[in-house]
């Protein structure tokens, strides 16, 4: 007998779809809509349900007698060897194979914020570091390196990258975010997309845009608040990076975000799962749900009745799986089905994206992987890991300081975040999400980075080094500040190594859950680095931390502020290169520091009148965005614009030649801006349009070309429309959106034209090293 069409790889992928969907009981559906977390042995292969926040009671062998659509996080949970967890991976797949009428492998899904999250794999820096190199493609290589490691285990999707745009420094999980510029975000998770998916995503990983919208500009900065946005901005900013990462990038699934917008929550939101992100971007993937959040439709946001009505509502919306459990999908989905309020199409709409992604992805034929070829954290990852650290040390201010000379003799290095190695992760690396929350005994087994004053004494092995914590970050009364600022005093130099502590739901000062009232150091750090200051002694301030802090004293009277964010398990030994030199820093900024908490929400890209009338003095800040100071100097020249009319469906080209001036190699970060000079909405007073990282030995200078289509210049227009509208335009490029060096003006001529889903989104770069002849002649 013939096997079933849907067996045959030799067949497309939708008529193995429609044939294996054509056999499929309504029970068989649903449970490929479903997920489950399980606590796996991996010595007896045994499963229970896992102990989490959003635990359900359910018996997993019921949950999975139909088959099962995904395993929630096997390696992601607990301290499991990457080897066992793939044998025992392995045997839930061959479970699932030979044990269930129709034999559909599961999808494995993980986080994948800054590494795979998980026990031996690569932690990465943060996003927030991904973001200040302003390296899209080197941060696409960290997603290849992530996707191979994932697969290796047998793990298939991966819940990452966050496009949310940050502009609110109370949000708690800012620090999983690339930033407040949507053009950024956008350009820096396309490209994380296709280093997760890959050329062939038979090889890659699912990659998951989240969190779908609006998320991150929520009332006041608190989790899950309403977010306060109207339309016009929703569309033309914090949908921004989602459609650059589905349209460009080909992202093949999406995550809900909690929050409601003007009162719709986004799972059950027709217009954004459907109307926008299906029929006008295109997306041919899969809408997973943000754990619980099918649940919080009637729980928390009150949109339903009870759990019927909100499956109905979220599997109509265009959600196609609940996460992390069979809570609400399983059960509300069969009343539903019997009573009306679904029918089978909006079943079978569901169960075929779930089981596209599955043939997509090679699961029927190679479902299963070799634990004994499983090799993680590979010295290519570890030097990877490494450059990401490197190019995102951003250097705030400096009055000559540094870079400290080696031969210095007595150095006091204080703070709390100065010798503890978690102080190096952020909220979604495996060591702080898993090992310092839930199995803090196994903290000394599965973290192994150094911290910044292992490294100090390691490479200063002749100098006397002085070390005192000073205060704690979650423990104020334990503070000595004193004993810190007397070591200070005897010191050439002190080093105060402060920020935050990454934990969920308070359980640190920073990461999903743990929002802020204060933007100041938290805990004694404020204190300690006072006291320090007050001494006199020449004070460098190093920052290990999740959300930019209001920094105005730092910045005005420590010798240096330089920003590490949360640089992962290189992160110590990248620090030590920047204060000694051996690394010239070129970061940049991506979230503005505001001078305090009540100027929240603050990010550049605001409107003329956002400052007030009369204009807030405070409203200006203390590091803009686009900021970040080298060791060596650059002068940008010779703007040269293409023409001085161009037509609404034409192209604009800014070119300029940027020089190392100073005495030593280095690396700065273009930047160019736009500016609607008019416009028949109101419109930000500049946006980022286009950028690019170069590297200048001294002397040495480059023509940079940015040539940015019109359709760069669309916004929603009245009507709500896209449109590219006629009128003044001004280019400004510098080296950050405070510090510009060049700027230029051209207009847009024609009539107003409407833009369709199909217009560009990102602008070109081309850099021409210039001879000397070159450079000569201008």
């Amino acid at each position: 007998m013939s096997q079933p069409a849907y067996r045959d790889s030799r067949r497309g992928v939708e008529e193995r779809v429609q044939d294996l969907v054509g056999r499929m009981t309504a029970l068989e559906k649903i449970a490929q809509l479903t997920s489950v977390w399980l606590h796996i042995d991996p010595e007896s292969g045994a499963v229970a349900p896992n102990q989490n926040l959003l635990q359900a009671r359910f018996d997993p062998a019921e949950a999975m007698r139909h088959g099962i659509g995904q395993i929630t996080r096997p390696f992601g949970s607990r301290p499991v060897d990457p080897a066992a967890g793939a044998k025992a991976v392995n045997a839930l797949q061959r479970r699932l194979i030979e044990e269930t009428r129709l034999g559909i492998p599961a999808i494995c899904h993980e986080e994948c914020l800054s590494g795979f999250m998980a026990q031996g794999a690569t932690s990465f820096p943060s996003p927030l570091n991904y973001a200040a190199t302003w390296d899209p493609v080197l941060i696409e290589r960290v997603g290849t390196a992530i996707s191979r490691q994932m697969r290796a285990v047998g793990a298939h999707q991966g819940l990452a990258p966050v496009a949310d745009v940050a502009r609110d420094a109370r949000w708690g999980r800012i620090e999983e975010t690339l930033g407040e510029d949507p053009y950024l975000v956008g350009r820096m998770v396309t490209h994380y997309v296709r280093g997760l998916q890959g050329p062939d995503i038979r090889h890659g990983v699912v990659a998951t845009l989240k969190h779908f919208a609006g998320y991150s500009f929520s009332e006041g900065g608190r989790n899950f608040a309403p977010a306060h946005v109207g339309r016009r901005e929703f569309t033309d900013v914090f949908l921004l990076p989602f459609e650059m990462a589905v349209r460009e990038g080909g992202a093949l699934s999406v995550m809900n975000a909690y929050q409601d917008f003007d009162g719709e929550p986004p799972a059950a939101s027709h217009w954004l799962l459907t109307e926008v992100l299906r029929q006008e971007w295109g997306f041919d993937g899969l809408v997973v749900a943000d754990y619980g959040s099918v649940t919080f439709l009637y729980q928390l946001h009150r949109v339903a009745a009870g759990r019927t009505e909100a499956a109905a509502l979220a599997l109509k919306a265009g959600l196609d799986v609940e996460l992390p459990n069979p809570i609400d999908f399983p059960e509300g989905l069969k009343d539903a089905l019997a009573q009306g309020l679904i029918d089978m199409a909006d079943l079978d709409r569901a169960v075929s994206r779930v089981l596209r992604i599955k043939f997509r992805l090679g699961l029927f034929e190679s479902p299963y992987v070799d634990p004994s070829a499983v090799e993680l954290n590979r010295p290519e990852d570890q030097a990877l890991a490494a450059e990401v650290a490197r190019k995102s040390m951003t250097l705030l201010s400096n009055n000559g300081l540094l870079p400290l000379s080696a031969s210095i003799t007595r150095l006091a290095v204080l703070g709390p975040n100065a010798h503890d190695r978690l102080a190096l992760f952020g909220n979604y690396s495996f060591e702080n999400h898993v090992v310092s929350t839930h199995y803090p005994d196994a903290a000394d087994r599965v973290v192994t980075a150094p911290t910044v004053l292992e490294v100090l004494r390691r490479r200063l092995p002749g100098a006397d080094i002085r070390y005192a914590a000073g205060c704690r970050i979650m423990d104020p009364g334990t503070d000595d500040v004193a004993a810190a600022a007397a070591l200070a005093r005897e010191a050439d130099a002190a080093l105060v190594v402060v920020g935050d502590r990454a934990g969920h739901f308070r359980q640190g000062t920073v990461g999903e859950g743990t929002d802020a009232t204060d933007l100041s150091l938290p805990g004694g750090q404020a204190a300690l680095l006072e006291a320090v200051l007050d001494t006199g002694t020449p004070t460098v301030v190093v920052l290990l931390n999740g959300r930019p802090f209001a920094l105005t004293e730092a910045a005005e009277r420590a010798a240096a502020v330089l920003e590490a964010w949360f640089p992962g398990q290189a992160g110590a030994e990248a620090i030590a290169d920047v204060l000694f030199g051996d690394l010239n820093p070129g970061g940049k900024t991506t979230l503005s520091f505001s001078r305090g908490v009540g100027l929240q929400p603050a990010f550049y890209n605001h409107k003329f009148l956002s400052g007030g009338i009369p204009r807030l003095p405070e409203f200006k800040p203390v590091f803009p965005f686009g900021h970040g100071l080298s060791y060596t100097r650059f002068a940008y020249t010779d703007l040269a614009l293409s023409a001085a009319q161009v037509p609404v469906e034409g192209e604009i080209t800014a070119t300029c030649v940027v020089k190392n001036i100073g005495e030593r190699a280095g690396d700065e970060v273009v930047q160019l801006y736009v500016q609607d000079l008019c416009a028949s909405v109101t419109r930000p007073v500049k946006e980022l349009k286009g950028f690019v990282r170069l590297r200048l030995e001294p002397g040495q200078d480059a023509r940079v070309r940015f040539t940015l289509p019109a359709d760069l210049f669309a916004f929603t227009g009245p009507s709500f429309e896209k449109i590219v509208e006629p009128g003044d335009m001004r280019i400004m490029i510098g080296a950050s959106s405070e510090d510009i060096r060049l700027q230029g003006e051209f207009a847009l001529v024609g009539s107003v034209r409407l833009v369709g889903p199909n217009r560009t989104l990102s602008s070109r770069v081309a850099v021409e090293p210039l001879t000397k002849e070159q450079a000569t002649k201008g």
